[in-house]
């Protein structure tokens, strides 16, 4: 699998100095393509032309090379794209109030002169995952604008939207659909969207668990059953087909009915009628029926557990939800919006994900699917109590997935080493109340190599 850490795009450089800009492309053009302006004037007209992810400038540009009017300015170009762009600000040792003033103005960060490529690369892949997540959460805006129906299904990986497609078609018909995939994949979500979007949305949309109920109850809970059926059928009851009726029916986990409720299921698919249980009188139904299943219902034909018959009626217009191991692009998606929703239930800050929590999210297998990634985005907004969301909650499982970051094995010097350093970082920002600059001083290491080793660690 790729790295989820992977990141490419196009950098601008921009700096005065001939022999800067020369070192600043070597540092980076193996990883990005990379541009190059050496005024003010020039980088602004390379931000409308070009795609660009991360401004890499200096302050002091000319014609005002004194001042750093100039850079202020292009960092404020560069954050009122849309999205913005993320600036990487170069300084000098004396200039470390012009570069927080550049920070403040919207600069991503900042490294000193000399130039270290492997400290400058390192900022720059973090800043163009900053913007890779801004550009995540404008889709999401953009899915969450959505008419009614398909607007819960966010994402837009290939899988998925092949999926959609096809859905959308569908639910202008009353064709039957049969929905595969695995549990927590969304096939009711899905349905329920099939449903929203049809000419039957203002009818009743019914699901029911065909797993869920025992088989001595699931005819009268399907079909509805007559007063005096059986002992405890003290009044006629309506079962869900009738409840459905001028609507949509889901029947979920279709391959767990038994042999002779499925001989009854075909029946009413081919007549559109039924009698309740220890009734008579046939009742006609005007239903769509959208049936879903995690079995792989054509081994189960082979196998003889469930009728061809009855199969072929179901599988009409067959979708297949694809699990959330081969949606990647749609993880930070779903988890910033599950973050979002969390955080709006416990009356919370919408929190931000750290890049170090969206590898992590983007590497793991999600057995789960998306029902497991939303649990989990509700517990780290939990225990993260409003605060953004890192790696401290993560379970240890989904922690052995990337190397690096794991629970640090102290039974070896290199992981010993590591969580002396996490522990000592950790207490520095509480001594401090959080303040970096404090803490860095603290720990006599510079602000640009304590905010790495925070993002290295997902503090």
């Amino acid at each position: 699998m790729t790295s989820a850490a992977q990141v490419n795009g196009t950098v601008l450089v921009v700096d005065d100095d001939d022999s800067v800009r020369s070192g600043l492309y070597w540092a980076l053009n193996t990883d990005y393509r990379v541009l190059q302006a050496s005024s003010r004037e020039e980088a602004c007209a390379l931000i409308h032309e070009e795609d660009i992810e991360v401004v890499v400038s200096d302050l002091h540009l000319p014609p005002h090379i004194d001042d750093i009017g100039e850079g202020l300015a292009l960092i404020d170009v560069a954050r009122a794209q849309e999205p913005p762009l993320q600036v990487v600000v170069i300084t000098g040792s004396d200039s470390k109030r012009a570069a927080l003033e550049a920070v403040r103005r919207g600069a991503y960060g900042f490294f000193e002169k000399p130039l270290d490529p492997a400290e400058l690369l390192h900022i720059v892949n973090q800043a163009a995952r900053m913007r890779l997540l801004e550009i995540e959460n404008r889709r999401l805006r953009e899915e969450l604008s959505r008419p009614p129906g398909f607007i819960h299904l966010l994402g837009a990986s290939s899988a998925l939207e092949k999926v959609l497609k096809q859905a959308r078609s569908v639910a202008a018909t009353s064709a039957t659909v049969l929905l595969s995939g695995e549990n927590g994949t969304g096939k009711e979500m899905l349905a329920r969207a099939i449903h929203e979007e049809s000419p039957r949305a203002s009818g009743p949309f019914v699901a029911v668990s065909c797993a869920a109920l025992p088989e001595t109850l699931i005819e009268s809970e399907l079909f509805g059953h007559e007063k005096g059926a059986f002992t405890s059928a003290t009044q006629t009851r309506k079962g869900r087909f009738e409840l459905a009726n001028g609507g949509t029916l889901l029947l979920d986990e279709i391959g767990d009915l038994s042999q002779t409720v499925q001989v009854k299921l075909l029946r009413v698919l081919q007549e559109r009628s039924f009698e309740r249980v220890g009734g008579n009188k046939t009742l006609a139904v005007d239903i769509r029926l959208i049936a879903a299943t995690n079995r792989d219902l054509e081994k189960e034909v082979e196998e003889g557990r469930f009728r061809q018959d009855l199969f072929f009626r179901l599988n009409v217009v067959p979708l297949v939800l694809p699990p959330l191991r081969e949606r990647q692009d749609d993880i930070p998606i779903l988890a910033a919006h599950f973050a979002a929703k969390s955080a709006q239930r416990y009356g919370h800050a919408t929190p931000e994900l750290s890049a170090k929590l969206i590898d992590v999210l983007q590497e793991y297998e999600w057995p789960g699917n998306v029902r497991e990634l939303e649990n989990l985005m509700e517990r780290l907004v939990v225990l993260s109590n409003g605060e953004g969301l890192g790696l401290e909650f993560v379970p240890e499982k989904m922690l052995r997935i990337l190397p690096g970051i794991d629970s640090q094995d102290e039974s070896t010097l290199e992981g010993a080493v590591e969580a002396v350093k996490k522990k000592m970082i950790l207490g520095a920002l509480q001594s401090e109340g959080g303040n970096k600059v404090a803490a860095a001083k603290k720990l006599g290491i510079s602000r640009s190599y304590l905010h790495r080793l925070i993002n290295d660690f997902g503090i």
